[in-house]
């Protein structure tokens, strides 16, 4: 292997103008530099292998992008350093190490080859030198050797040998590829210096190179002695305190960790707690006393005590006994949800005649959007309680209520725990939102450790895992919401009270919004009724034409827009009284986002009309049925349910076992296919309660009889005809009026529910009650008196035949199974139209 070339033979060297391209990513190289370089791309390895079947000599050029793996020409700078192979050597992972000398600076011309190594044609650049006697060429050496002195008494690290070689250096261009190449500077800026052709100005770029690096270096040790004086000082700081300690011991004087000592005990006996947590204070406070402060387990113990003195073992807030304030107070915050206020009217009734009684837990469970958070605040406010809320959506951690032990690091107690540390007082209304959403993992079951919290005869001795002590909760007023019940852990769910809040009727929103949203809106906006007037009419069409749900969070926002909508036209200057009417309501809120179902025009075969319940109210439903030519089969369409899919099975079995009474001929069943069609085919619907529309719309598409247009139904049907009660009669009757319909069909046994709906959502609606599928089919079918329906495929003698529906004859009473709901089982996603 050839040793280092000396510049003179380095200069003499005869360099051919074609030479193989090795392109490097990260360093550059000047003439006279010996580096090593480790090759792994099979394109360099191919150039080496070439270079040295040959003269040894590369053309050494770096790429402008390191990360480029397959470089192009257009990715390598096209100025670089012919260099001479020295060495070269194999490495295990089939890389090659090679070391090489630079020769010349030169230029690449011309690509010659690209496969499977580059190829390129150089152009070698020769440098001018400066004559001896110039003074700037030595006025610029002085500086730059001046400026490396300085550098390295910054801190800079340069090799001694180095430092030597520029010592000796008197050539301008030698010495700037010299220092710039020992640096450690961006390849970006080394490549430019390498690009100055001209040596006085390559030394001029490089001693502005090393300006820049003296500013920073003196930066950088200015920062380190100001850190290094901050650690001086904390540490002269701790020196001089624990003198002052030592001190104050000699003098008698009462040092800081006696006075600690000395507050928690005071702060112990003034807490009034038990005698058994009286008794674990002072063992804690003993430890405390003895340990070392710096200690981790002090810190553990401090944290612990002051948890313990804070907690309001004694602390009560006295409550409001007076009825009828507490009355008004539940009326100005909410409209209706009369059941809930009559339950916390009975609870201070109760209150006030008995001193001592343990608190109320309740279940509040409706959809969401309602006010069972609200209402939790106006219960608090009622009783003039403190009010303390967590929510539980998404624990799974049986620690987020009991609490971790205290041997682990970062422990801290339970959610019930912290409540009532900030309610500052061991009575307050206590509200746990969502616990229907508790989940359950490796970690525990937080709906167990919830039992005891929520058990009266258990939570009197709650006890959490960091207190180590028993915590009376029995004077506090639990109050959990939910969306669904079933979710709900069974035993949970027998320790509360449930108290259902269903989803609010049109009506009642109605009176929602014009004595809460709109003036809170009106404040919220900055605004005053002189800027607006939104009228009855108007709220009305919000209501019905713009929301559908069960709460009124959607309404108040749709009210909301509008008031940002006259807000910023009285922002821009148009100060005046906006009227929002139901003609121009589209301006503000943009087309309606729900139709009503319309009114049927007249009487029609097959069509009957059903009533739905949903989360969001009631609706209509107009279940079509008709009848084909075919072998009997029944296809069932709508996104129906199991439920309602056996509904029709049921209603279809009935209408065939009276096909004698209804005037059917009996082989219409076997050559004639039913259809029953719901409409709204991509919402979901189920549900029992559309029995008795499917049947009629069965029996009259049958026996070609129309339905009254003016008439709607609800109720489950048996095989033997019997019409079973439903639920969601309000949300129902609703539904009927708003579409306009004189008459609603109900089961009989549903008559007495009829005292749980106001008085005023009857008015105009004749409610017929009915046992049997007869009577569902006496009232709502009747012969039309003007167009003929269509005809429908079945036997000719059929068509001649008069129809007839005979009076059903009285039937032996059955045994009805004693445990069956009244409120049917919905899955209605999104809102209208929902469950039969």
């Amino acid at each position: 292997m050839p040793t280092e070339l000396s510049e003179h033979d380095a200069q003499n060297l005869e360099i051919p103008d074609q030479l193989p391209l090795l392109p490097v990513r990260d360093i550059v190289v000047f003439p006279y530099m010996v580096l090593p370089l480790f090759v792994g791309r099979e394109m360099s390895i191919k150039a080496i292998e070439a270079a040295l079947a040959g003269n040894r000599m590369i053309f050494l050029a770096t790429q402008k992008v390191l990360e480029v793996e397959n470089p192009t020409p257009d990715d390598v700078h096209s100025v670089g350093t012919i260099g001479i192979i020295m060495r070269m050597l194999k490495l295990p992972d089939e890389r090659i190490k090679i070391l090489v000398q630079g020769l010349s600076k030169g230029r690449v011309q011309e690509y010659i080859q690209s496969d499977p190594y580059y190829s390129v044609r150089i152009a070698k650049i020769v440098e001018v030198k400066p004559p001896a006697t110039s003074l700037e060429a030595e006025a610029v050496t002085r500086t730059v050797k001046e400026q490396l002195e300085r550098i390295i008494s910054l801190g800079k690290v340069l090799m001694p040998d180095v430092m030597v070689v520029i010592e000796n250096l008197d050539d301008p261009g030698r010495l700037a590829d010299m220092v710039v190449s020992n640096l450690g500077l961006k390849v970006e800026v080394t490549q430019t210096i390498l690009e100055v052709e001209d040596p006085i100005a390559r030394l001029t770029r490089v001693s502005e190179i090393l300006a820049k690096e003296v500013e920073v270096l003196s930066m950088q040790q200015k920062i380190q002695a100001q850190a290094k004086g901050e650690i001086d000082k904390t540490q002269r700081e701790y020196f001089l305190r624990e003198q002052l300690k030592a001190i104050q011991k000699e003098l008698g004087e009462l040092d800081e960790r006696a006075e600690e000592i000395a507050e928690f005990r005071k702060r112990i006996k003034d807490a009034k707690m038990p005698e058994k947590v009286f008794k674990e204070c002072e063992k804690q406070l003993k430890r405390l006393e003895k340990m070392h402060p710096d200690t981790a387990e002090s810190a553990t113990v401090r944290t612990y005590l002051e948890l313990m003195v804070e907690l309001p073992w004694s602390k009560k807030s006295k409550d409001n006994l007076d009825i009828k304030a507490a009355t008004k107070v539940l009326d100005e915050d909410h409209y209706d949800l009369e059941k809930v206020k009559e339950r916390i009217l009975e609870y201070l009734a109760v209150r006030k005649l008995k001193d001592k009684m343990k608190g109320p837990i309740l279940c509040f469970v409706g959809p969401p959007g309602v006010g069972k958070t609200s209402l939790g605040k106006s219960i608090a406010r009622a009783l003039g309680r403190e009010f303390v809320r967590i929510s539980l959506g998404g624990v799974r951690d049986e620690a987020e209520i009991r609490g971790h032990r205290r041997t682990y690091v970062g422990a801290l107690p339970g959610r019930i725990i912290q409540g009532i540390k900030q309610a500052g007082t061991n009575n307050p209304v206590f509200m746990m939102d969502e616990v229907d959403k508790v989940g359950m993992d490796f970690r525990g079951d937080p709906s167990a450790a919830l039992l005891e919290v929520l058990d009266p005869e258990q939570n009197h001795t709650f006890s959490d895992h960091y207190l180590g002590v028993s915590f009376d909760l029995s004077d506090v007023m639990f109050i959990t919401t939910a969306n669904l019940m079933d979710p709900i852990h069974s035993a949970l769910r027998d320790r509360m009270e449930i108290i259902e809040i269903p989803g609010y009727t049109e009506e009642e929103k109605l009176g929602i919004a014009k004595r809460f949203l709109v003036p809170r809106q009106l404040k919220e906006h900055g605004i005053t009724e002189a800027h607006i007037r939104i009228g009855e009419p108007t709220l009305r069409e919000i209501v019905f034409r713009y929301t559908r749900e069960a709460g009124v969070r959607n309404l108040e926002r749709e009210i909301a827009n509008t008031m940002r909508k006259v807000a910023k036209k009285i922002a821009e200057g148009k100060d005046r009284c906006y009227t929002i009417s139901p003609a121009n309501l589209h301006r503000y809120l943009g087309v309606p986002k729900f139709l009503p179902e319309t009114e049927k025009e007249k009487d029609e075969v097959g069509v009957a009309t059903g009533l739905a319940w949903t989360e969001a109210g009631g609706d209509v439903l107009h279940i079509e049925a008709t009848v084909m030519m075919g072998k009997g089969q029944l296809t069932l369409t709508g996104h129906l349910g199991e439920v309602m899919k056996e509904s029709a099975q049921a209603a279809l079995s009935y209408v065939r076992s009276r096909e004698k009474r209804l005037g059917i001929n009996p082989a219409t069943f076997a050559k004639s296919d039913i259809h029953i069609h719901v409409p709204a085919g991509a919402i979901p619907k189920d549900g029992p309660s559309a029995g008795i529309t499917m049947g009629t719309a069965l029996a009259s598409s049958l026996s070609n009889i129309p339905v009254r247009r003016d008439l709607a139904m609800t109720g489950e049907i048996t095989l033997r005809g019997r019409v079973l009660p439903v639920g969601g009669l309000k949300e129902k009757i609703l539904a009927a009026k708003r579409a306009k319909l004189s008459t609603v069909i109900l089961p009989k046994r549903n008559q007495k529910d009829l005292a749980d709906i106001p008085k005023h959502l009857l008015r105009g609606v004749r409610l017929v009650f009915v046992d049997t599928m007869g009577d569902v089919l006496k009232a709502s079918l009747r012969r039309p008196t003007t167009a003929q329906p269509e005809s429908k495929p079945v036997d000719k003698r059929q068509r001649t035949r008069r129809p007839r529906l005979r009076p059903r004859q009285p039937e032996k009473p059955r045994r009805v199974p004693r445990s069956r709901p009244l409120a049917p089982t919905v899955s209605a996603r999104p809102a209208p139209p929902g469950t039969a």
